[in-house]
């Protein structure tokens, strides 16, 4: 079986720059014989009154196959209430790292995402529980965690 995470959004190419950038992944390509997934789309039936204008890339995927590949769905509706299923970066190295340097690690994570456009939510920084993660939100306020 194969499996990919969908994400609602209004813009998939805005997500799809901020998650390919963030997770280091890059933009999947068309379909084999399509210049665009704008062509692709068309040729599956997709009215185009229903597609954006551009190539409507609309997917990333992990360079090195070990992710899922991701699909910035559009729908018409804004996010309007807490994720119930949200993405966790781990560039902290685990418990096995010192707190201090795992800080340090999380911190140099969101400092890039913010400059990519995440907005910082709030931190857990829990030094007699061995834990520290920060809650940030996507460009369309999509919530992920750094730790």
């Amino acid at each position: 079986m194969t499996w990919q995470l969908t994400v609602d959004c209004r813009d998939a190419s805005r997500l799809v720059g901020f998650w390919a950038a963030a997770l280091r992944y890059r933009p999947q390509p068309p379909p084999s014989g399509f210049p665009t997934w704008r062509a692709w789309y068309l040729s599956v039936g997709v009215p185009a009154a229903e597609l954006p204008e551009g190539d409507c890339q609309d997917r990333i995927e992990d360079p090195a196959g070990g992710g899922p590949p991701i699909w910035f769905q559009p729908v018409p509706e804004a996010k309007s209430v807490k994720n119930r299923l949200h993405i966790d970066l781990r560039p902290g190295g685990g418990r096995t790292v010192p707190l201090p340097e795992r800080r340090a690690r999380v911190d140099a994570e969101v400092d890039r995402l913010v400059v990519l456009g995440a907005r910082v939510l709030g931190a857990m920084d829990d030094p007699t529980n061995d834990y520290y993660s920060v809650q940030l939100a996507d460009p369309e306020g999509n919530e992920f965690c750094v730790s």
